[in-house]
């Protein structure tokens, strides 16, 4: 009899999104509390993020070499050993580059995690059950990211405070945890993760699969006219370019004292009204995004999610200017902004779907999830140099004024009225 998928999609999903928001947020929150710029906590996190741009180039390799159940396991242990290894070198000399080179490590194993787990899923899973566990795997996926910024982060501040301000020994506590919490998982999946007939190791050659990878990212860029493939790159690249340069420093905003321009918000009140409600409110906005979209299609909804994405970021412009000191107020806003967020991504996901139609789909979306990456990364790399220099105030008029990037790449594309319907 085979193992109930209830016993395995909770944990894997959950064990894929952990090391995600440990490395693309939590990381923002440690290297601000280690005393580091703006400007070096969004160059140094923004170069994290390489691995998600760029792990198309290595996902048909996971197809040839071992099973997808043996890579899956084989990075949950190696996702514990650079956990651990953040562990052991938090409080030394070269803290700083032993915890960069872990959190890539992580970010590599990350990625690949995520390849690994996706067709694992795909191939022990029918159709049928696929569509029904979809929602409880972004669940466990969405319940994990709520971890990170709102259980991670507020135990790294008590911790530090109880042990008179050790910053550095209290996160070396919380990455251990994290690191037997991976282990765990691993272990529980030896045992728990069935061995599928169809999880085999593939008989293409390293050059076949190399030549398949060519004539993948050939028909990537040449099955579209290419006015049509230059405005659906631009539009993926530079949707989020505003949201981009706000997320990256938000937490630094919410965190910093007053003094420096922040909200001073503690490290418990950061996990409730960012990491928790922020949440919610993103998990809110995607789900009513897509419920809408599937009624009357993508092209009908595309300008109020672009409304969406953009203008709550006013909640920041007012929030530098007027230092609100309310919890509730503060929390307020980040869930306007965050539910606009989710609700206004919505858009770009399903311009992926639409975009990535063909004859080597699954292959197109990663190529394009990586575009999107790429798009967070390089406004996220100067977002803290901004915020440095203009102070967080003209930083989120800047991120309001830079909207315009946002509806003009809206402008540009073009999309089939029936698609998203629930008919078509």
């Amino acid at each position: 009899m085979k193992a109930s998928p209830w016993r395995w999609i909770p944990t894997l999903y959950f064990a894929e999104g952990l090391p995600n928001i440990v490395v693309t947020g939590v990381s923002v929150v440690i290297l601000l509390q280690m005393g580091m710029s703006n400007t070096q906590i969004a160059l140094y996190t923004s170069w994290l993020q390489l691995p998600w741009i760029i792990k198309p180039l290595w996902s048909p390799f996971v197809d040839i070499v071992k099973t997808k159940r043996w890579w899956v396991l084989a990075m949950q242990f190696l996702l514990g050993a650079a956990f651990a290894g953040v562990a052991f070198t938090i409080e030394t000399r070269y803290w700083f580059q032993c915890i960069l080179f872990f959190l890539l490590l992580t970010g590599f194993a990350s990625a690949t995690h995520d390849i690994a787990a996706d067709g694992y899923y795909m191939i022990e899973l029918d159709e049928s059950r696929q569509s029904f566990f979809v929602g409880i795997r972004n669940t466990f996926y969405r319940l994990a990211v709520i971890f990170g910024n709102g259980v991670l982060v507020p135990a790294a501040g008590w911790i530090a405070r109880a042990s008179g301000g050790r910053v550095a020994f209290s996160w070396m506590l919380v990455f251990c945890g994290l690191a037997g919490l991976l282990i765990a998982i691993a272990l529980y999946h030896l045992f728990a993760m069935p061995r599928s007939a169809d999880d085999t190791q593939r008989s293409l050659s390293f050059r076949e699969t190399a030549r398949a990878l060519g004539r993948t990212f050939a028909s990537y860029f040449t099955r579209f006219p290419w006015k049509t493939t230059v405005t659906a790159l631009l539009f993926m690249l530079l949707f989020r370019f505003p949201e981009a340069l706000l997320t990256k420093m938000s937490p630094t905003f919410l965190l910093r004292p007053v003094a420096e321009g922040g909200l001073g918000l503690s490290s418990e009140q950061y996990g409730f009204a960012y990491g928790t409600v922020g949440v919610v409110g993103l998990l809110l906005g995607g789900i009513l995004g897509g419920i809408l979209s599937s009624r009357d299609g993508l092209k009908k909804w595309l300008w109020p999610m672009v409304l969406a994405l953009t203008l709550p970021d006013l909640v920041y412009v007012w929030m530098s200017a007027a230092f609100p000191t309310s919890l509730p107020l503060i929390t307020a806003c980040i869930f306007i902004e965050q539910f606009g967020y989710g609700f206004g991504f919505t858009a770009l996901t399903l311009y992926m779907l639409y975009f990535s139609r063909g004859e080597f789909k699954t292959s197109h979306y990663s190529i394009c999830t990586g575009i999107t990456y790429l798009g967070l990364m390089l406004p996220g790399m100067v977002s803290g140099y901004l915020a440095d220099h203009l102070g967080y105030h003209q930083f989120f008029i800047v991120v309001m004024v830079l909207c315009l990037i946002t509806f003009a790449v809206a402008a540009l594309i073009r999309i089939d009225p029936a698609f998203g319907k629930k008919s078509s």
